[in-house]
């Protein structure tokens, strides 16, 4: 029996019961629950398999809740919050005291977001707390973009996946911290980093840290098929190399013309969105079939091409 359902009552229910659910967002699906329950996000991570030092991403309906949240806000954040939530940004900022440590691995900060998914905004707006929700799938792995994505991985796990469709972005939210009051960013998202610089100016950019991460996806791998995945920026010349495996192909506009086992084209119009959009799935859609080798072909390195070359190279460390 499919645990897939489109009842934001029950998910309400699950989630006030100190459970967990899977919620759709723009971005990919998260592995919710209530952020002030211990029990809910002692869940979050055993399900995920998630190591405790990797902090969690608290959503909230409104950036009128930000207050509740923190307890000081940059005017540069607050310019980036009025511009973009509801939307795929995530804000690192100084946290307010009841926010549990358990969600911020005992720093003295928390990463917030508002989503811009309306089956979720509607759940938010329904529960009486924020949400905890890192993405709903096992530690490592490939970000889930369907609710199928997530019932494959949590089937047995959990009680729901709150059925909104396919992500729109496809890829994670950019995070932003502050070092003083200005900007940094630790995660190249679905937001491009032009952007966010449109509005604040140039940002400095930090986004790897293996030992204490400030935010979440800073670790080296990560996102990742279990199909070993090279990235390249010469297709042809790579799979010459591996012409005795059965090789599945991730490229960005043109296909590869040489017969292969699987070959996916990101967009053929050569749309970086709709590459975004497209990446997850695609790499589900390899990493079930039956081949020995992923490879990955570099996108441009402007935009959101800069977001997804940058979970592609984690996915192949």
């Amino acid at each position: 029996m499919s645990i897939i359902s489109k009842d934001i009552q029950q998910a309400a229910s699950i989630l006030r019961t100190d459970d967990i659910v899977a919620i759709p967002t723009e971005t990919v699906y998260g592995l919710a629950g209530n952020i002030y329950s211990e029990t809910a996000i002692k869940k979050i991570f055993s399900t995920k398999l998630r190591p405790f030092f990797n902090p969690l991403i608290v959503h909230i309906p409104s950036v009128d809740d930000l207050p509740e949240i923190v307890s000081y806000i940059p005017d540069k954040a607050k310019l980036l919050a009025e511009a973009f939530w509801p939307g795929s940004m995530t804000l690192v900022l100084k946290k307010q005291a009841k926010i549990p440590d358990l969600i911020t691995a005992k720093k003295d900060t928390v990463a917030v977001r508002v989503p811009n998914h309306p089956v979720t905004l509607a759940l938010l707006e329904e529960i009486e707390f924020p949400l905890a929700a890192p993405s709903a799938n096992p530690f490592g792995s490939i970000s889930p973009t369907k609710p199928e994505h997530v019932e494959h991985y949590f089937k047995n796990d959990i009680k729901q996946v709150l059925d909104g469709g396919a992500c729109m972005n496809g890829i994670e939210s950019t995070i932003i911290g502050f070092e003083g009051d200005e900007p940094i960013v630790y995660r190249f998202g679905a937001l491009a980093l032009e952007v966010i610089e449109a509005v604040v100016g140039p940002v400095k950019v930090k986004t790897k840290d293996e030992i204490s991460p400030e935010a979440p996806g800073m670790l080296e791998r990560h996102y990742a098929p279990s199909t070993k995945t090279i990235l390249t920026d010469d297709l042809e010349d790579v799979v010459e190399n591996y012409s005795n495996k059965r090789i599945g192909i991730l490229a960005f506009r043109n296909k590869l013309n040489r017969e292969v086992s699987s070959q996916i084209i990101l967009s053929e119009t050569g749309n970086l969105e709709e590459a975004a959009s497209r990446l997850y799935d695609a790499l589900h859609q390899l990493d079930h079939e039956n081949i020995d080798i992923i490879i990955a072909e570099r996108l441009p390195n402007h935009g959101l091409g800069k977001s997804i070359n940058d979970r592609l190279e984690r996915a192949t460390k």
